[in-house]
């Protein structure tokens, strides 16, 4: 065991020395096996980083969460002109469905509308998300209120003029989140007194923070905009208990909506039951796809980096011919031949993968620097990913020429080199 590893140990030293003072030779073969690694691992962390801030942007929805409405999340049989003549589902539906429904954890009726102004004084901000929604929103969504309260049934049903808002309108307004509460603020020509605010969560990539959100009651929205806006998209969002088989709750619901709305036996749905894991499932089969399209592409930079690789090790194998024969004469078995080529074709694969791995790292600070929010991720799977990649790359590459080496006859070697 002893005389192994002083074996390796020496071919390890040959291959080191080998490349030290092959210093523009080593360079090239580094240049292919880095752009490659590269190439792969950026790809990687980018649809990791991609995923993650996706995943984080639906975060405070589980997966269970159903979205009943009149359009659909994915693709559908349904042909678009008869989707068209699908009617809004309405607040009164919401409320049969609160009644019917069992094993339900939460049920919100919500009217998404356009962006609003909120003003406060001699202050205002522009471009504001609305949301009218019913008191049950907080059971579905985690919706984390820093000081103050979520809006109760009874504000809720009355259309209270109350409002919630997020942590960054609530610094705009009034300077602090904590000054906010009790704070009368002017939307749709209304006043509204602010009940909570919620704590900071951060913009990503794709926009969508509760930081520039607000939350109102719902029938507060519906005295504004009324039950048949087109400008407004109601839907009702549904969370159902824990260990509920979410199928057959889904084959429930669509059944309950079918008596509400009186559809008969031969009749189609005219509405989407929507279920969120849909949405997540779709995101994963996305990612997947980014994932092998770019490693395929990236294949390609590691098939030229490993050739060049293996071109360098067999002009290696040609130059030190005299060596290896000499090497060879005064004892030297073919397993330390083998060896030492073999180590040197993955020391350069595993050096050129390190660099790449170090340029991913460093592209992956700027990046964040200039996204704000976005974190573009590098994990230790990914940079474990990349090493593993090139040292096998490197010996691939590099097994062709170290078998030539150590096959080589020591009298012929040295006669070749002289």
């Amino acid at each position: 065991m002893i005389i192994y590893l002083r074996v390796l140990k020496e071919s390890f030293n040959f291959a080191v020395n080998a490349l030290k003072n092959n210093k523009l030779r080593t360079f090239l073969s580094l240049l292919g096996v880095t752009i490659g690694i590269f190439s792969i691992i950026a790809v990687l962390a980018s649809v990791d980083s991609l995923k993650s801030e996706i995943e984080d942007s639906i975060s405070g929805l589980d997966n269970s969460t159903i979205f009943l409405c009149r359009f659909s999340f994915g693709p559908t049989d349904v042909p678009q002109w008869k989707r068209e003549q699908f009617p809004d589902v309405t607040y009164d539906e919401h409320t049969l469905l609160q009644k019917m429904m069992p094993d339900m954890h939460g049920i919100s009726y919500q009217i998404n509308v356009q962006r609003e102004t909120v003003k406060y004084e001699e202050r205002s901000i522009e471009n504001v998300e609305m949301n009218g929604v019913t008191e049950q929103q907080t059971l579905i969504e985690n919706m984390k209120i820093a000081h103050g309260r979520f809006f109760n049934e009874s504000e809720s049903n009355s259309g209270a003029a109350v409002i919630v808002i997020g942590d960054e309108i609530a610094n705009s307004l009034f300077g602090s989140a904590e000054m906010a509460i009790g704070k009368k603020i002017r939307v749709y020509g209304r006043k509204l007194t602010v009940i909570g605010v919620m704590e900071k969560e951060g913009s990503g990539i794709f926009g969508g923070s509760k930081d520039t959100t607000t939350f109102l009651p719902v029938n507060f929205m519906r005295k504004i905009f009324g039950d048949n806006n087109k400008a407004t998209f109601p839907f009702i969002l549904i969370k159902p208990e824990k260990g509920v088989d979410n199928e057959e709750f889904i084959a429930l619901l669509s059944s309950k909506m079918r008596i509400i709305r009186g559809l008969k036996a031969e009749q189609d749905d005219n509405f989407f039951v929507n279920q969120l894991q849909g949405f997540t499932d779709a995101i994963n089969s996305i990612t997947g796809s980014m994932n092998f399209i770019g490693g395929i592409i990236s294949l390609f930079s590691l098939l030229v980096g490993g050739f060049g690789i293996a071109n360098i090790m067999f002009v290696s194998v040609k130059e030190r011919t005299s060596l290896i024969g000499i090497q060879k004469s005064l004892g030297a078995k073919r397993r330390f031949i083998l060896y030492q080529f073999l180590f040197e074709a993955m020391i350069l694969a595993i050096f050129g993968g390190l660099i790449g791995l170090l340029l991913v790292y460093l592209a992956s600070v700027i990046v964040s620097q200039f996204t704000g929010d976005f974190q573009f991720v590098l994990s230790l799977w990914n940079m474990f990913i990349g090493t593993v990649i090139a040292a096998i790359i490197g010996l691939i590459s590099g097994i062709l020429p170290a078998v030539k080496a150590s096959k080589l006859d020591p009298v012929e070697a040295i006669r070749t080199g002289m």
